[in-house]
């Protein structure tokens, strides 16, 4: 007879522990495939829908991001309030509504305000699953459970390109298309398998307008960056918008200040450590948003291959992620985690300069861009997973879902600083030389990614 287990507060430890995890798994999969699958088919989307611009283009990226950024931290807490179960349902039933919104979109402003909805259901689903997977799993089984769980991410990144390009040689319209039927079959099967769990009424009610300052403060930020190049870096319109977003970012850390259920919790940033992991989850995000999408950008507009050949050519460097995920974690056994990050964040930048000494216009792809690109896949894998699981090493037991959220938003304003960021760079110059001037800054944002991780270190004022 098994041993006796102690489950957490609420808990309701599953009879099919095993089941419950494809279930949850599933549908996170679902969710980490849409990142690679949507660069990879950008440029047929503004083709099919008669948008030529990158800096329109870029926001069906971006208002991805920025939603899922904001509303992730108050969406787990409503999930905590009302019941992880119903919040993962309701979750899902929008990321799969909204899919189907993406797929019938006749014009690109259409398709963004649907990815915007997609954000809002996978920031209601994602920390929903996560809380029943600790919740229905017992106790023994947690870790190896949220491993599977997390590693299913990884494996949406590793066939993502591929998937995507697969699709998009039928329509861009099956990348979201694709998402009906898996997220249905989830559905149905989480509301058989996986059991309804305890509910935090007492719980306030998160800042669901902190989040939406916060939506309003990265949009126009994004906006004003994609926008200079055609408004003038100083021109009222540029100015205007930058500073109205600076002042929408005070009014969201004033409201944080003094909201009992904040998106962001200040005093965690107090702990060094954990301040320092989030501006190296950020600026490594950046660059690694940017250098995804200007390979993709690269493969298919300069060399002009096909969504296929570029979602194959782009694999092998998100394959080295979970190779090298386990990697990091024996690292970190033997050298502090901080010099682990540092270590992946600077081969990001190796990786990022090599392409960019290398590639020319005459596709030479073996010997050219997949060396780079397979340096920089390692430190993908050596800086993600690490920094995620290390930035929350100095909170207490109670803080560390809110610090893994955060940390993971840090990703998201990340990724749209770093696309933003390349669209600009893009706009401002002429075929392969901006693409040149844009991977050299894409590796100075890495190098910055270094310099940081080196200070997330922990000291004994963390402790």
């Amino acid at each position: 007879m098994a041993a006796p287990t102690t489950a957490l507060p609420g808990s309701a430890v599953s009879a099919r522990p095993r089941a419950v995890l494809v279930v949850l798994s599933t549908a996170v999969f679902m969710v980490s495939l849409d990142l690679f699958i949507v660069n990879v088919a950008l440029h047929a989307m503004g083709r099919d829908l008669h948008s030529s611009s990158l800096a329109d283009l870029s926001w069906v990226l971006n208002a991805y991001a920025i939603v899922y950024a904001a509303l992730l931290v108050p969406a787990g807490r409503l999930a905590d309030r009302f019941g992880r179960k119903h919040g993962f349902l309701l979750g899902l039933a929008t990321f799969v509504i909204a899919s189907l919104g993406c797929a019938l979109s006749g014009t690109l402003w259409t398709l963004v305000a649907f990815r915007g909805l997609q954000a809002a259901g996978a920031a209601l689903l994602t920390p929903a699953s996560l809380g029943l997977l600790l919740q229905v799993t017992p106790p023994a089984n947690r870790a190896s459970a949220v491993r599977v769980w997390a590693a299913s991410g990884s494996l949406a990144a590793a066939l993502g390109p591929v998937v995507g390009g697969l699709l998009v040689e039928a329509s861009w319209r099956w990348i979201f298309l694709i998402n009906l039927p898996v997220g249905l079959a989830a559905m149905l099967a989480a509301v058989i398998l996986v059991p309804d769990t305890g509910h935090e009424r007492r719980a306030p009610l998160p800042d669901l307008l902190g989040g939406a300052v916060l939506i309003i403060s990265i949009g126009s930020l994004s906006t004003g960056l994609v926008k200079a190049p055609d408004w003038g870096w100083a021109s009222g319109r540029t100015i205007g918008i930058l500073v109205f977003s600076a002042a929408a970012l005070g009014l969201f850390l004033r409201r944080s200040r003094r909201h009992p259920a904040p998106v962001i919790d200040l005093p965690l940033l107090r702990h060094r450590t954990f301040a320092w992991s989030n501006a190296t989850a950020l600026l490594f995000s950046a660059a690694f948003a940017a250098i995804l999408l200007s390979v993709v950008l690269w493969l298919e507009q300069i060399w002009g291959w096909s969504a296929l050949k570029t979602g194959l050519a782009v694999a092998p460097g998100p394959l080295m992620v979970p190779m090298f995920a386990v990697v990091g974690h024996r690292l970190t056994r033997r050298y502090p985690a901080g010099v682990v990050t540092a270590a992946g964040a600077l081969l990001q930048g190796v990786g990022t300069v090599m392409i960019l000494s290398a590639v020319g216009t005459h596709p030479s792809y073996a010997s050219d861009l997949l060396p780079g690109w397979l340096v920089g896949g390692v430190g993908v894998g050596l800086t993600l997973p690490t920094i995620m699981s290390s930035a929350t090493s100095v909170l207490a037991a109670h803080q560390a879902a809110t610090g893994s959220a955060i940390v993971s938003m840090a990703r998201q304003v990340g990724a749209v600083l770093g696309i933003s960021v390349l669209v600009a760079v893009l706009a401002a110059g002429d075929g392969p030389s901006a693409f040149q001037h844009a991977w050299w800054v894409i590796a100075g944002i890495s190098l910055a990614a270094t310099a940081a991780a080196l200070r997330t270190s922990p000291t004994p004022s963390d402790s």
